[in-house]
Formats: C-alpha cells, structure tokens, sequence
C-alpha cells in the first residue's frame, strides 16, 4: 500500500544530508513550509545551498536556517524582503554566498530541471553583470544568455491538501513555485494542512501529481512567515 505520510515534521527532514541543495517553495510570505524549515534547523544540516524566490523574512524559518549559520549559499532573485536583517548581516560578514537570478529565469531553470532540458537561451539579463562568463548566441536577430537547469537533492513545499499516495492541492497563489520545485528535486517533502481519503480531491484541482512527491507530513495549523 502506498503511503507517503511521516508521523511528523523531524521524521521527513531526518536524512536531508550536510551540502544538500534545496528548492524552498514560496513567494515573499505566502506559500512558505516555515514549519518545515524549522524542522531541518533542529535536525542540524549546514553548508546547504537554498534557491529560494528571496531571502526570508523575521526571524524563523527559512531566516532561521540562514541565521543559525546552515546555509553556504542562496539561489534568488529578491534578497531585499521586507525584513531582512538575517540575510543581510550574514551577507555583509562574507559568512554567505548569494547567486541572483531573475524571477522568469529562476522559474524556468527549476522547471527546466523538472522537464529534463539541459540549457535554455533567454534575453533577460543580456548586458548586465548577471550575464558575465556566459555564453551568449544571437538567436531570431537578438542576443541571449545560455542558462542551465537548477536540480535539487530535496524539495520543501507548501501545500493545502494531499491524499495518502502525495497528489496535492494549493491554496491560491501559495501554488506559486510549489508544482515546479516537487518536479525539479530527487525528493519532494511537502507539509499539508490536510490529508484527505484517496478519490476526495477533485483529479481537476491536483495541481502536483503524486509521482513528483516523496514525502508528505500534516500541519493543519502552519506557521506564517514573520
């Protein structure tokens, strides 16, 4: 009998090993797996590489990881939240390395990884800093920058409802990054705020079909983002 449920937040973060890269779903402070974040801090895994939408907000969390000094680099596209603080001391001390991506280049490269494609060329970042030691092609009379997919050894996503197999439903738009990330990473671990009887969510409605998950974990009062 399949079944993808752990008994709690500590048993599905319990192997995610020092040096791992991790896809962090969310978007500013929605759509966050804060309580699992908080999970892998007690757990103790460091020189993580995180790709993350931004850098985390307050102080738990994602923050939590960074400030406790777990996270070796951060993947993004926004490292100026609207809170900072942990990021950018950790990042003015050198104590962290930060890779800016934009945001359409972010998705694409994890949905790349997701879809087993090895580069894609795109515009954006075409003569500025982010396009330095790329290679470049001129492709239908414009220039575009190489970029390759970003895979990940485990996934942490948000969800709103999943059955027992991991066929999950969102919240709105805490889908945000969630679909793609549980595509792109060997192990998607994903807390829900309600596990329902195999044939209860509507096959229209599953946004992440059960093949792309891993582990799912119950959290039916998530923590938000600070």
């Amino acid at each position: 009998m399949v079944n993808k449920e752990k008994a709690s937040l500590d048993e599905a973060v319990a192997d995610i090993p020092d040096g791992a890269t991790i896809h962090v779903g969310g978007f500013g402070g929605v759509g966050i797996p804060v309580d699992l974040c908080d999970a892998l801090y007690r757990q103790g895994a460091k020189d993580l590489t995180i790709v993350n939408n931004g850098v985390a907000s307050g102080k738990i969390g994602l923050a939590s990881l960074i400030g406790g000094g777990r996270v070796r680099k951060i993947i993004c596209s926004f490292p100026r939240t609207p809170n900072p603080e942990v990021f950018e001391k950790k990042y003015r001390a050198g104590e962290i390395e930060l890779e800016l991506v934009p945001q359409g280049t972010l998705a694409e490269r994890i949905r790349a990884a997701g879809a087993g494609i090895g580069a894609f060329y795109t515009p954006t970042s075409v003569g500025t800093p982010l396009a330095e030691g790329k290679e470049t092609r001129v492709l239908q009379g414009r220039e575009m920058v190489l970029e390759h997919p970003l895979h990940a050894d485990f996934a942490l996503v948000k969800a709103d409802k999943a059955d027992r197999w991991g066929n999950l439903t969102y919240r709105k738009s805490a889908r945000n990054f969630g679909p793609i990330m549980c595509m792109a990473a060997k192990t998607a671990i994903v807390q829900v705020r309600e596990i329902v009887p195999l044939g209860a969510l509507d096959p229209e409605t599953i946004a992440t079909p059960s093949i792309f998950v891993g582990r799912i974990v119950s959290v039916p009062n998530p923590t938000k983002e600070m």
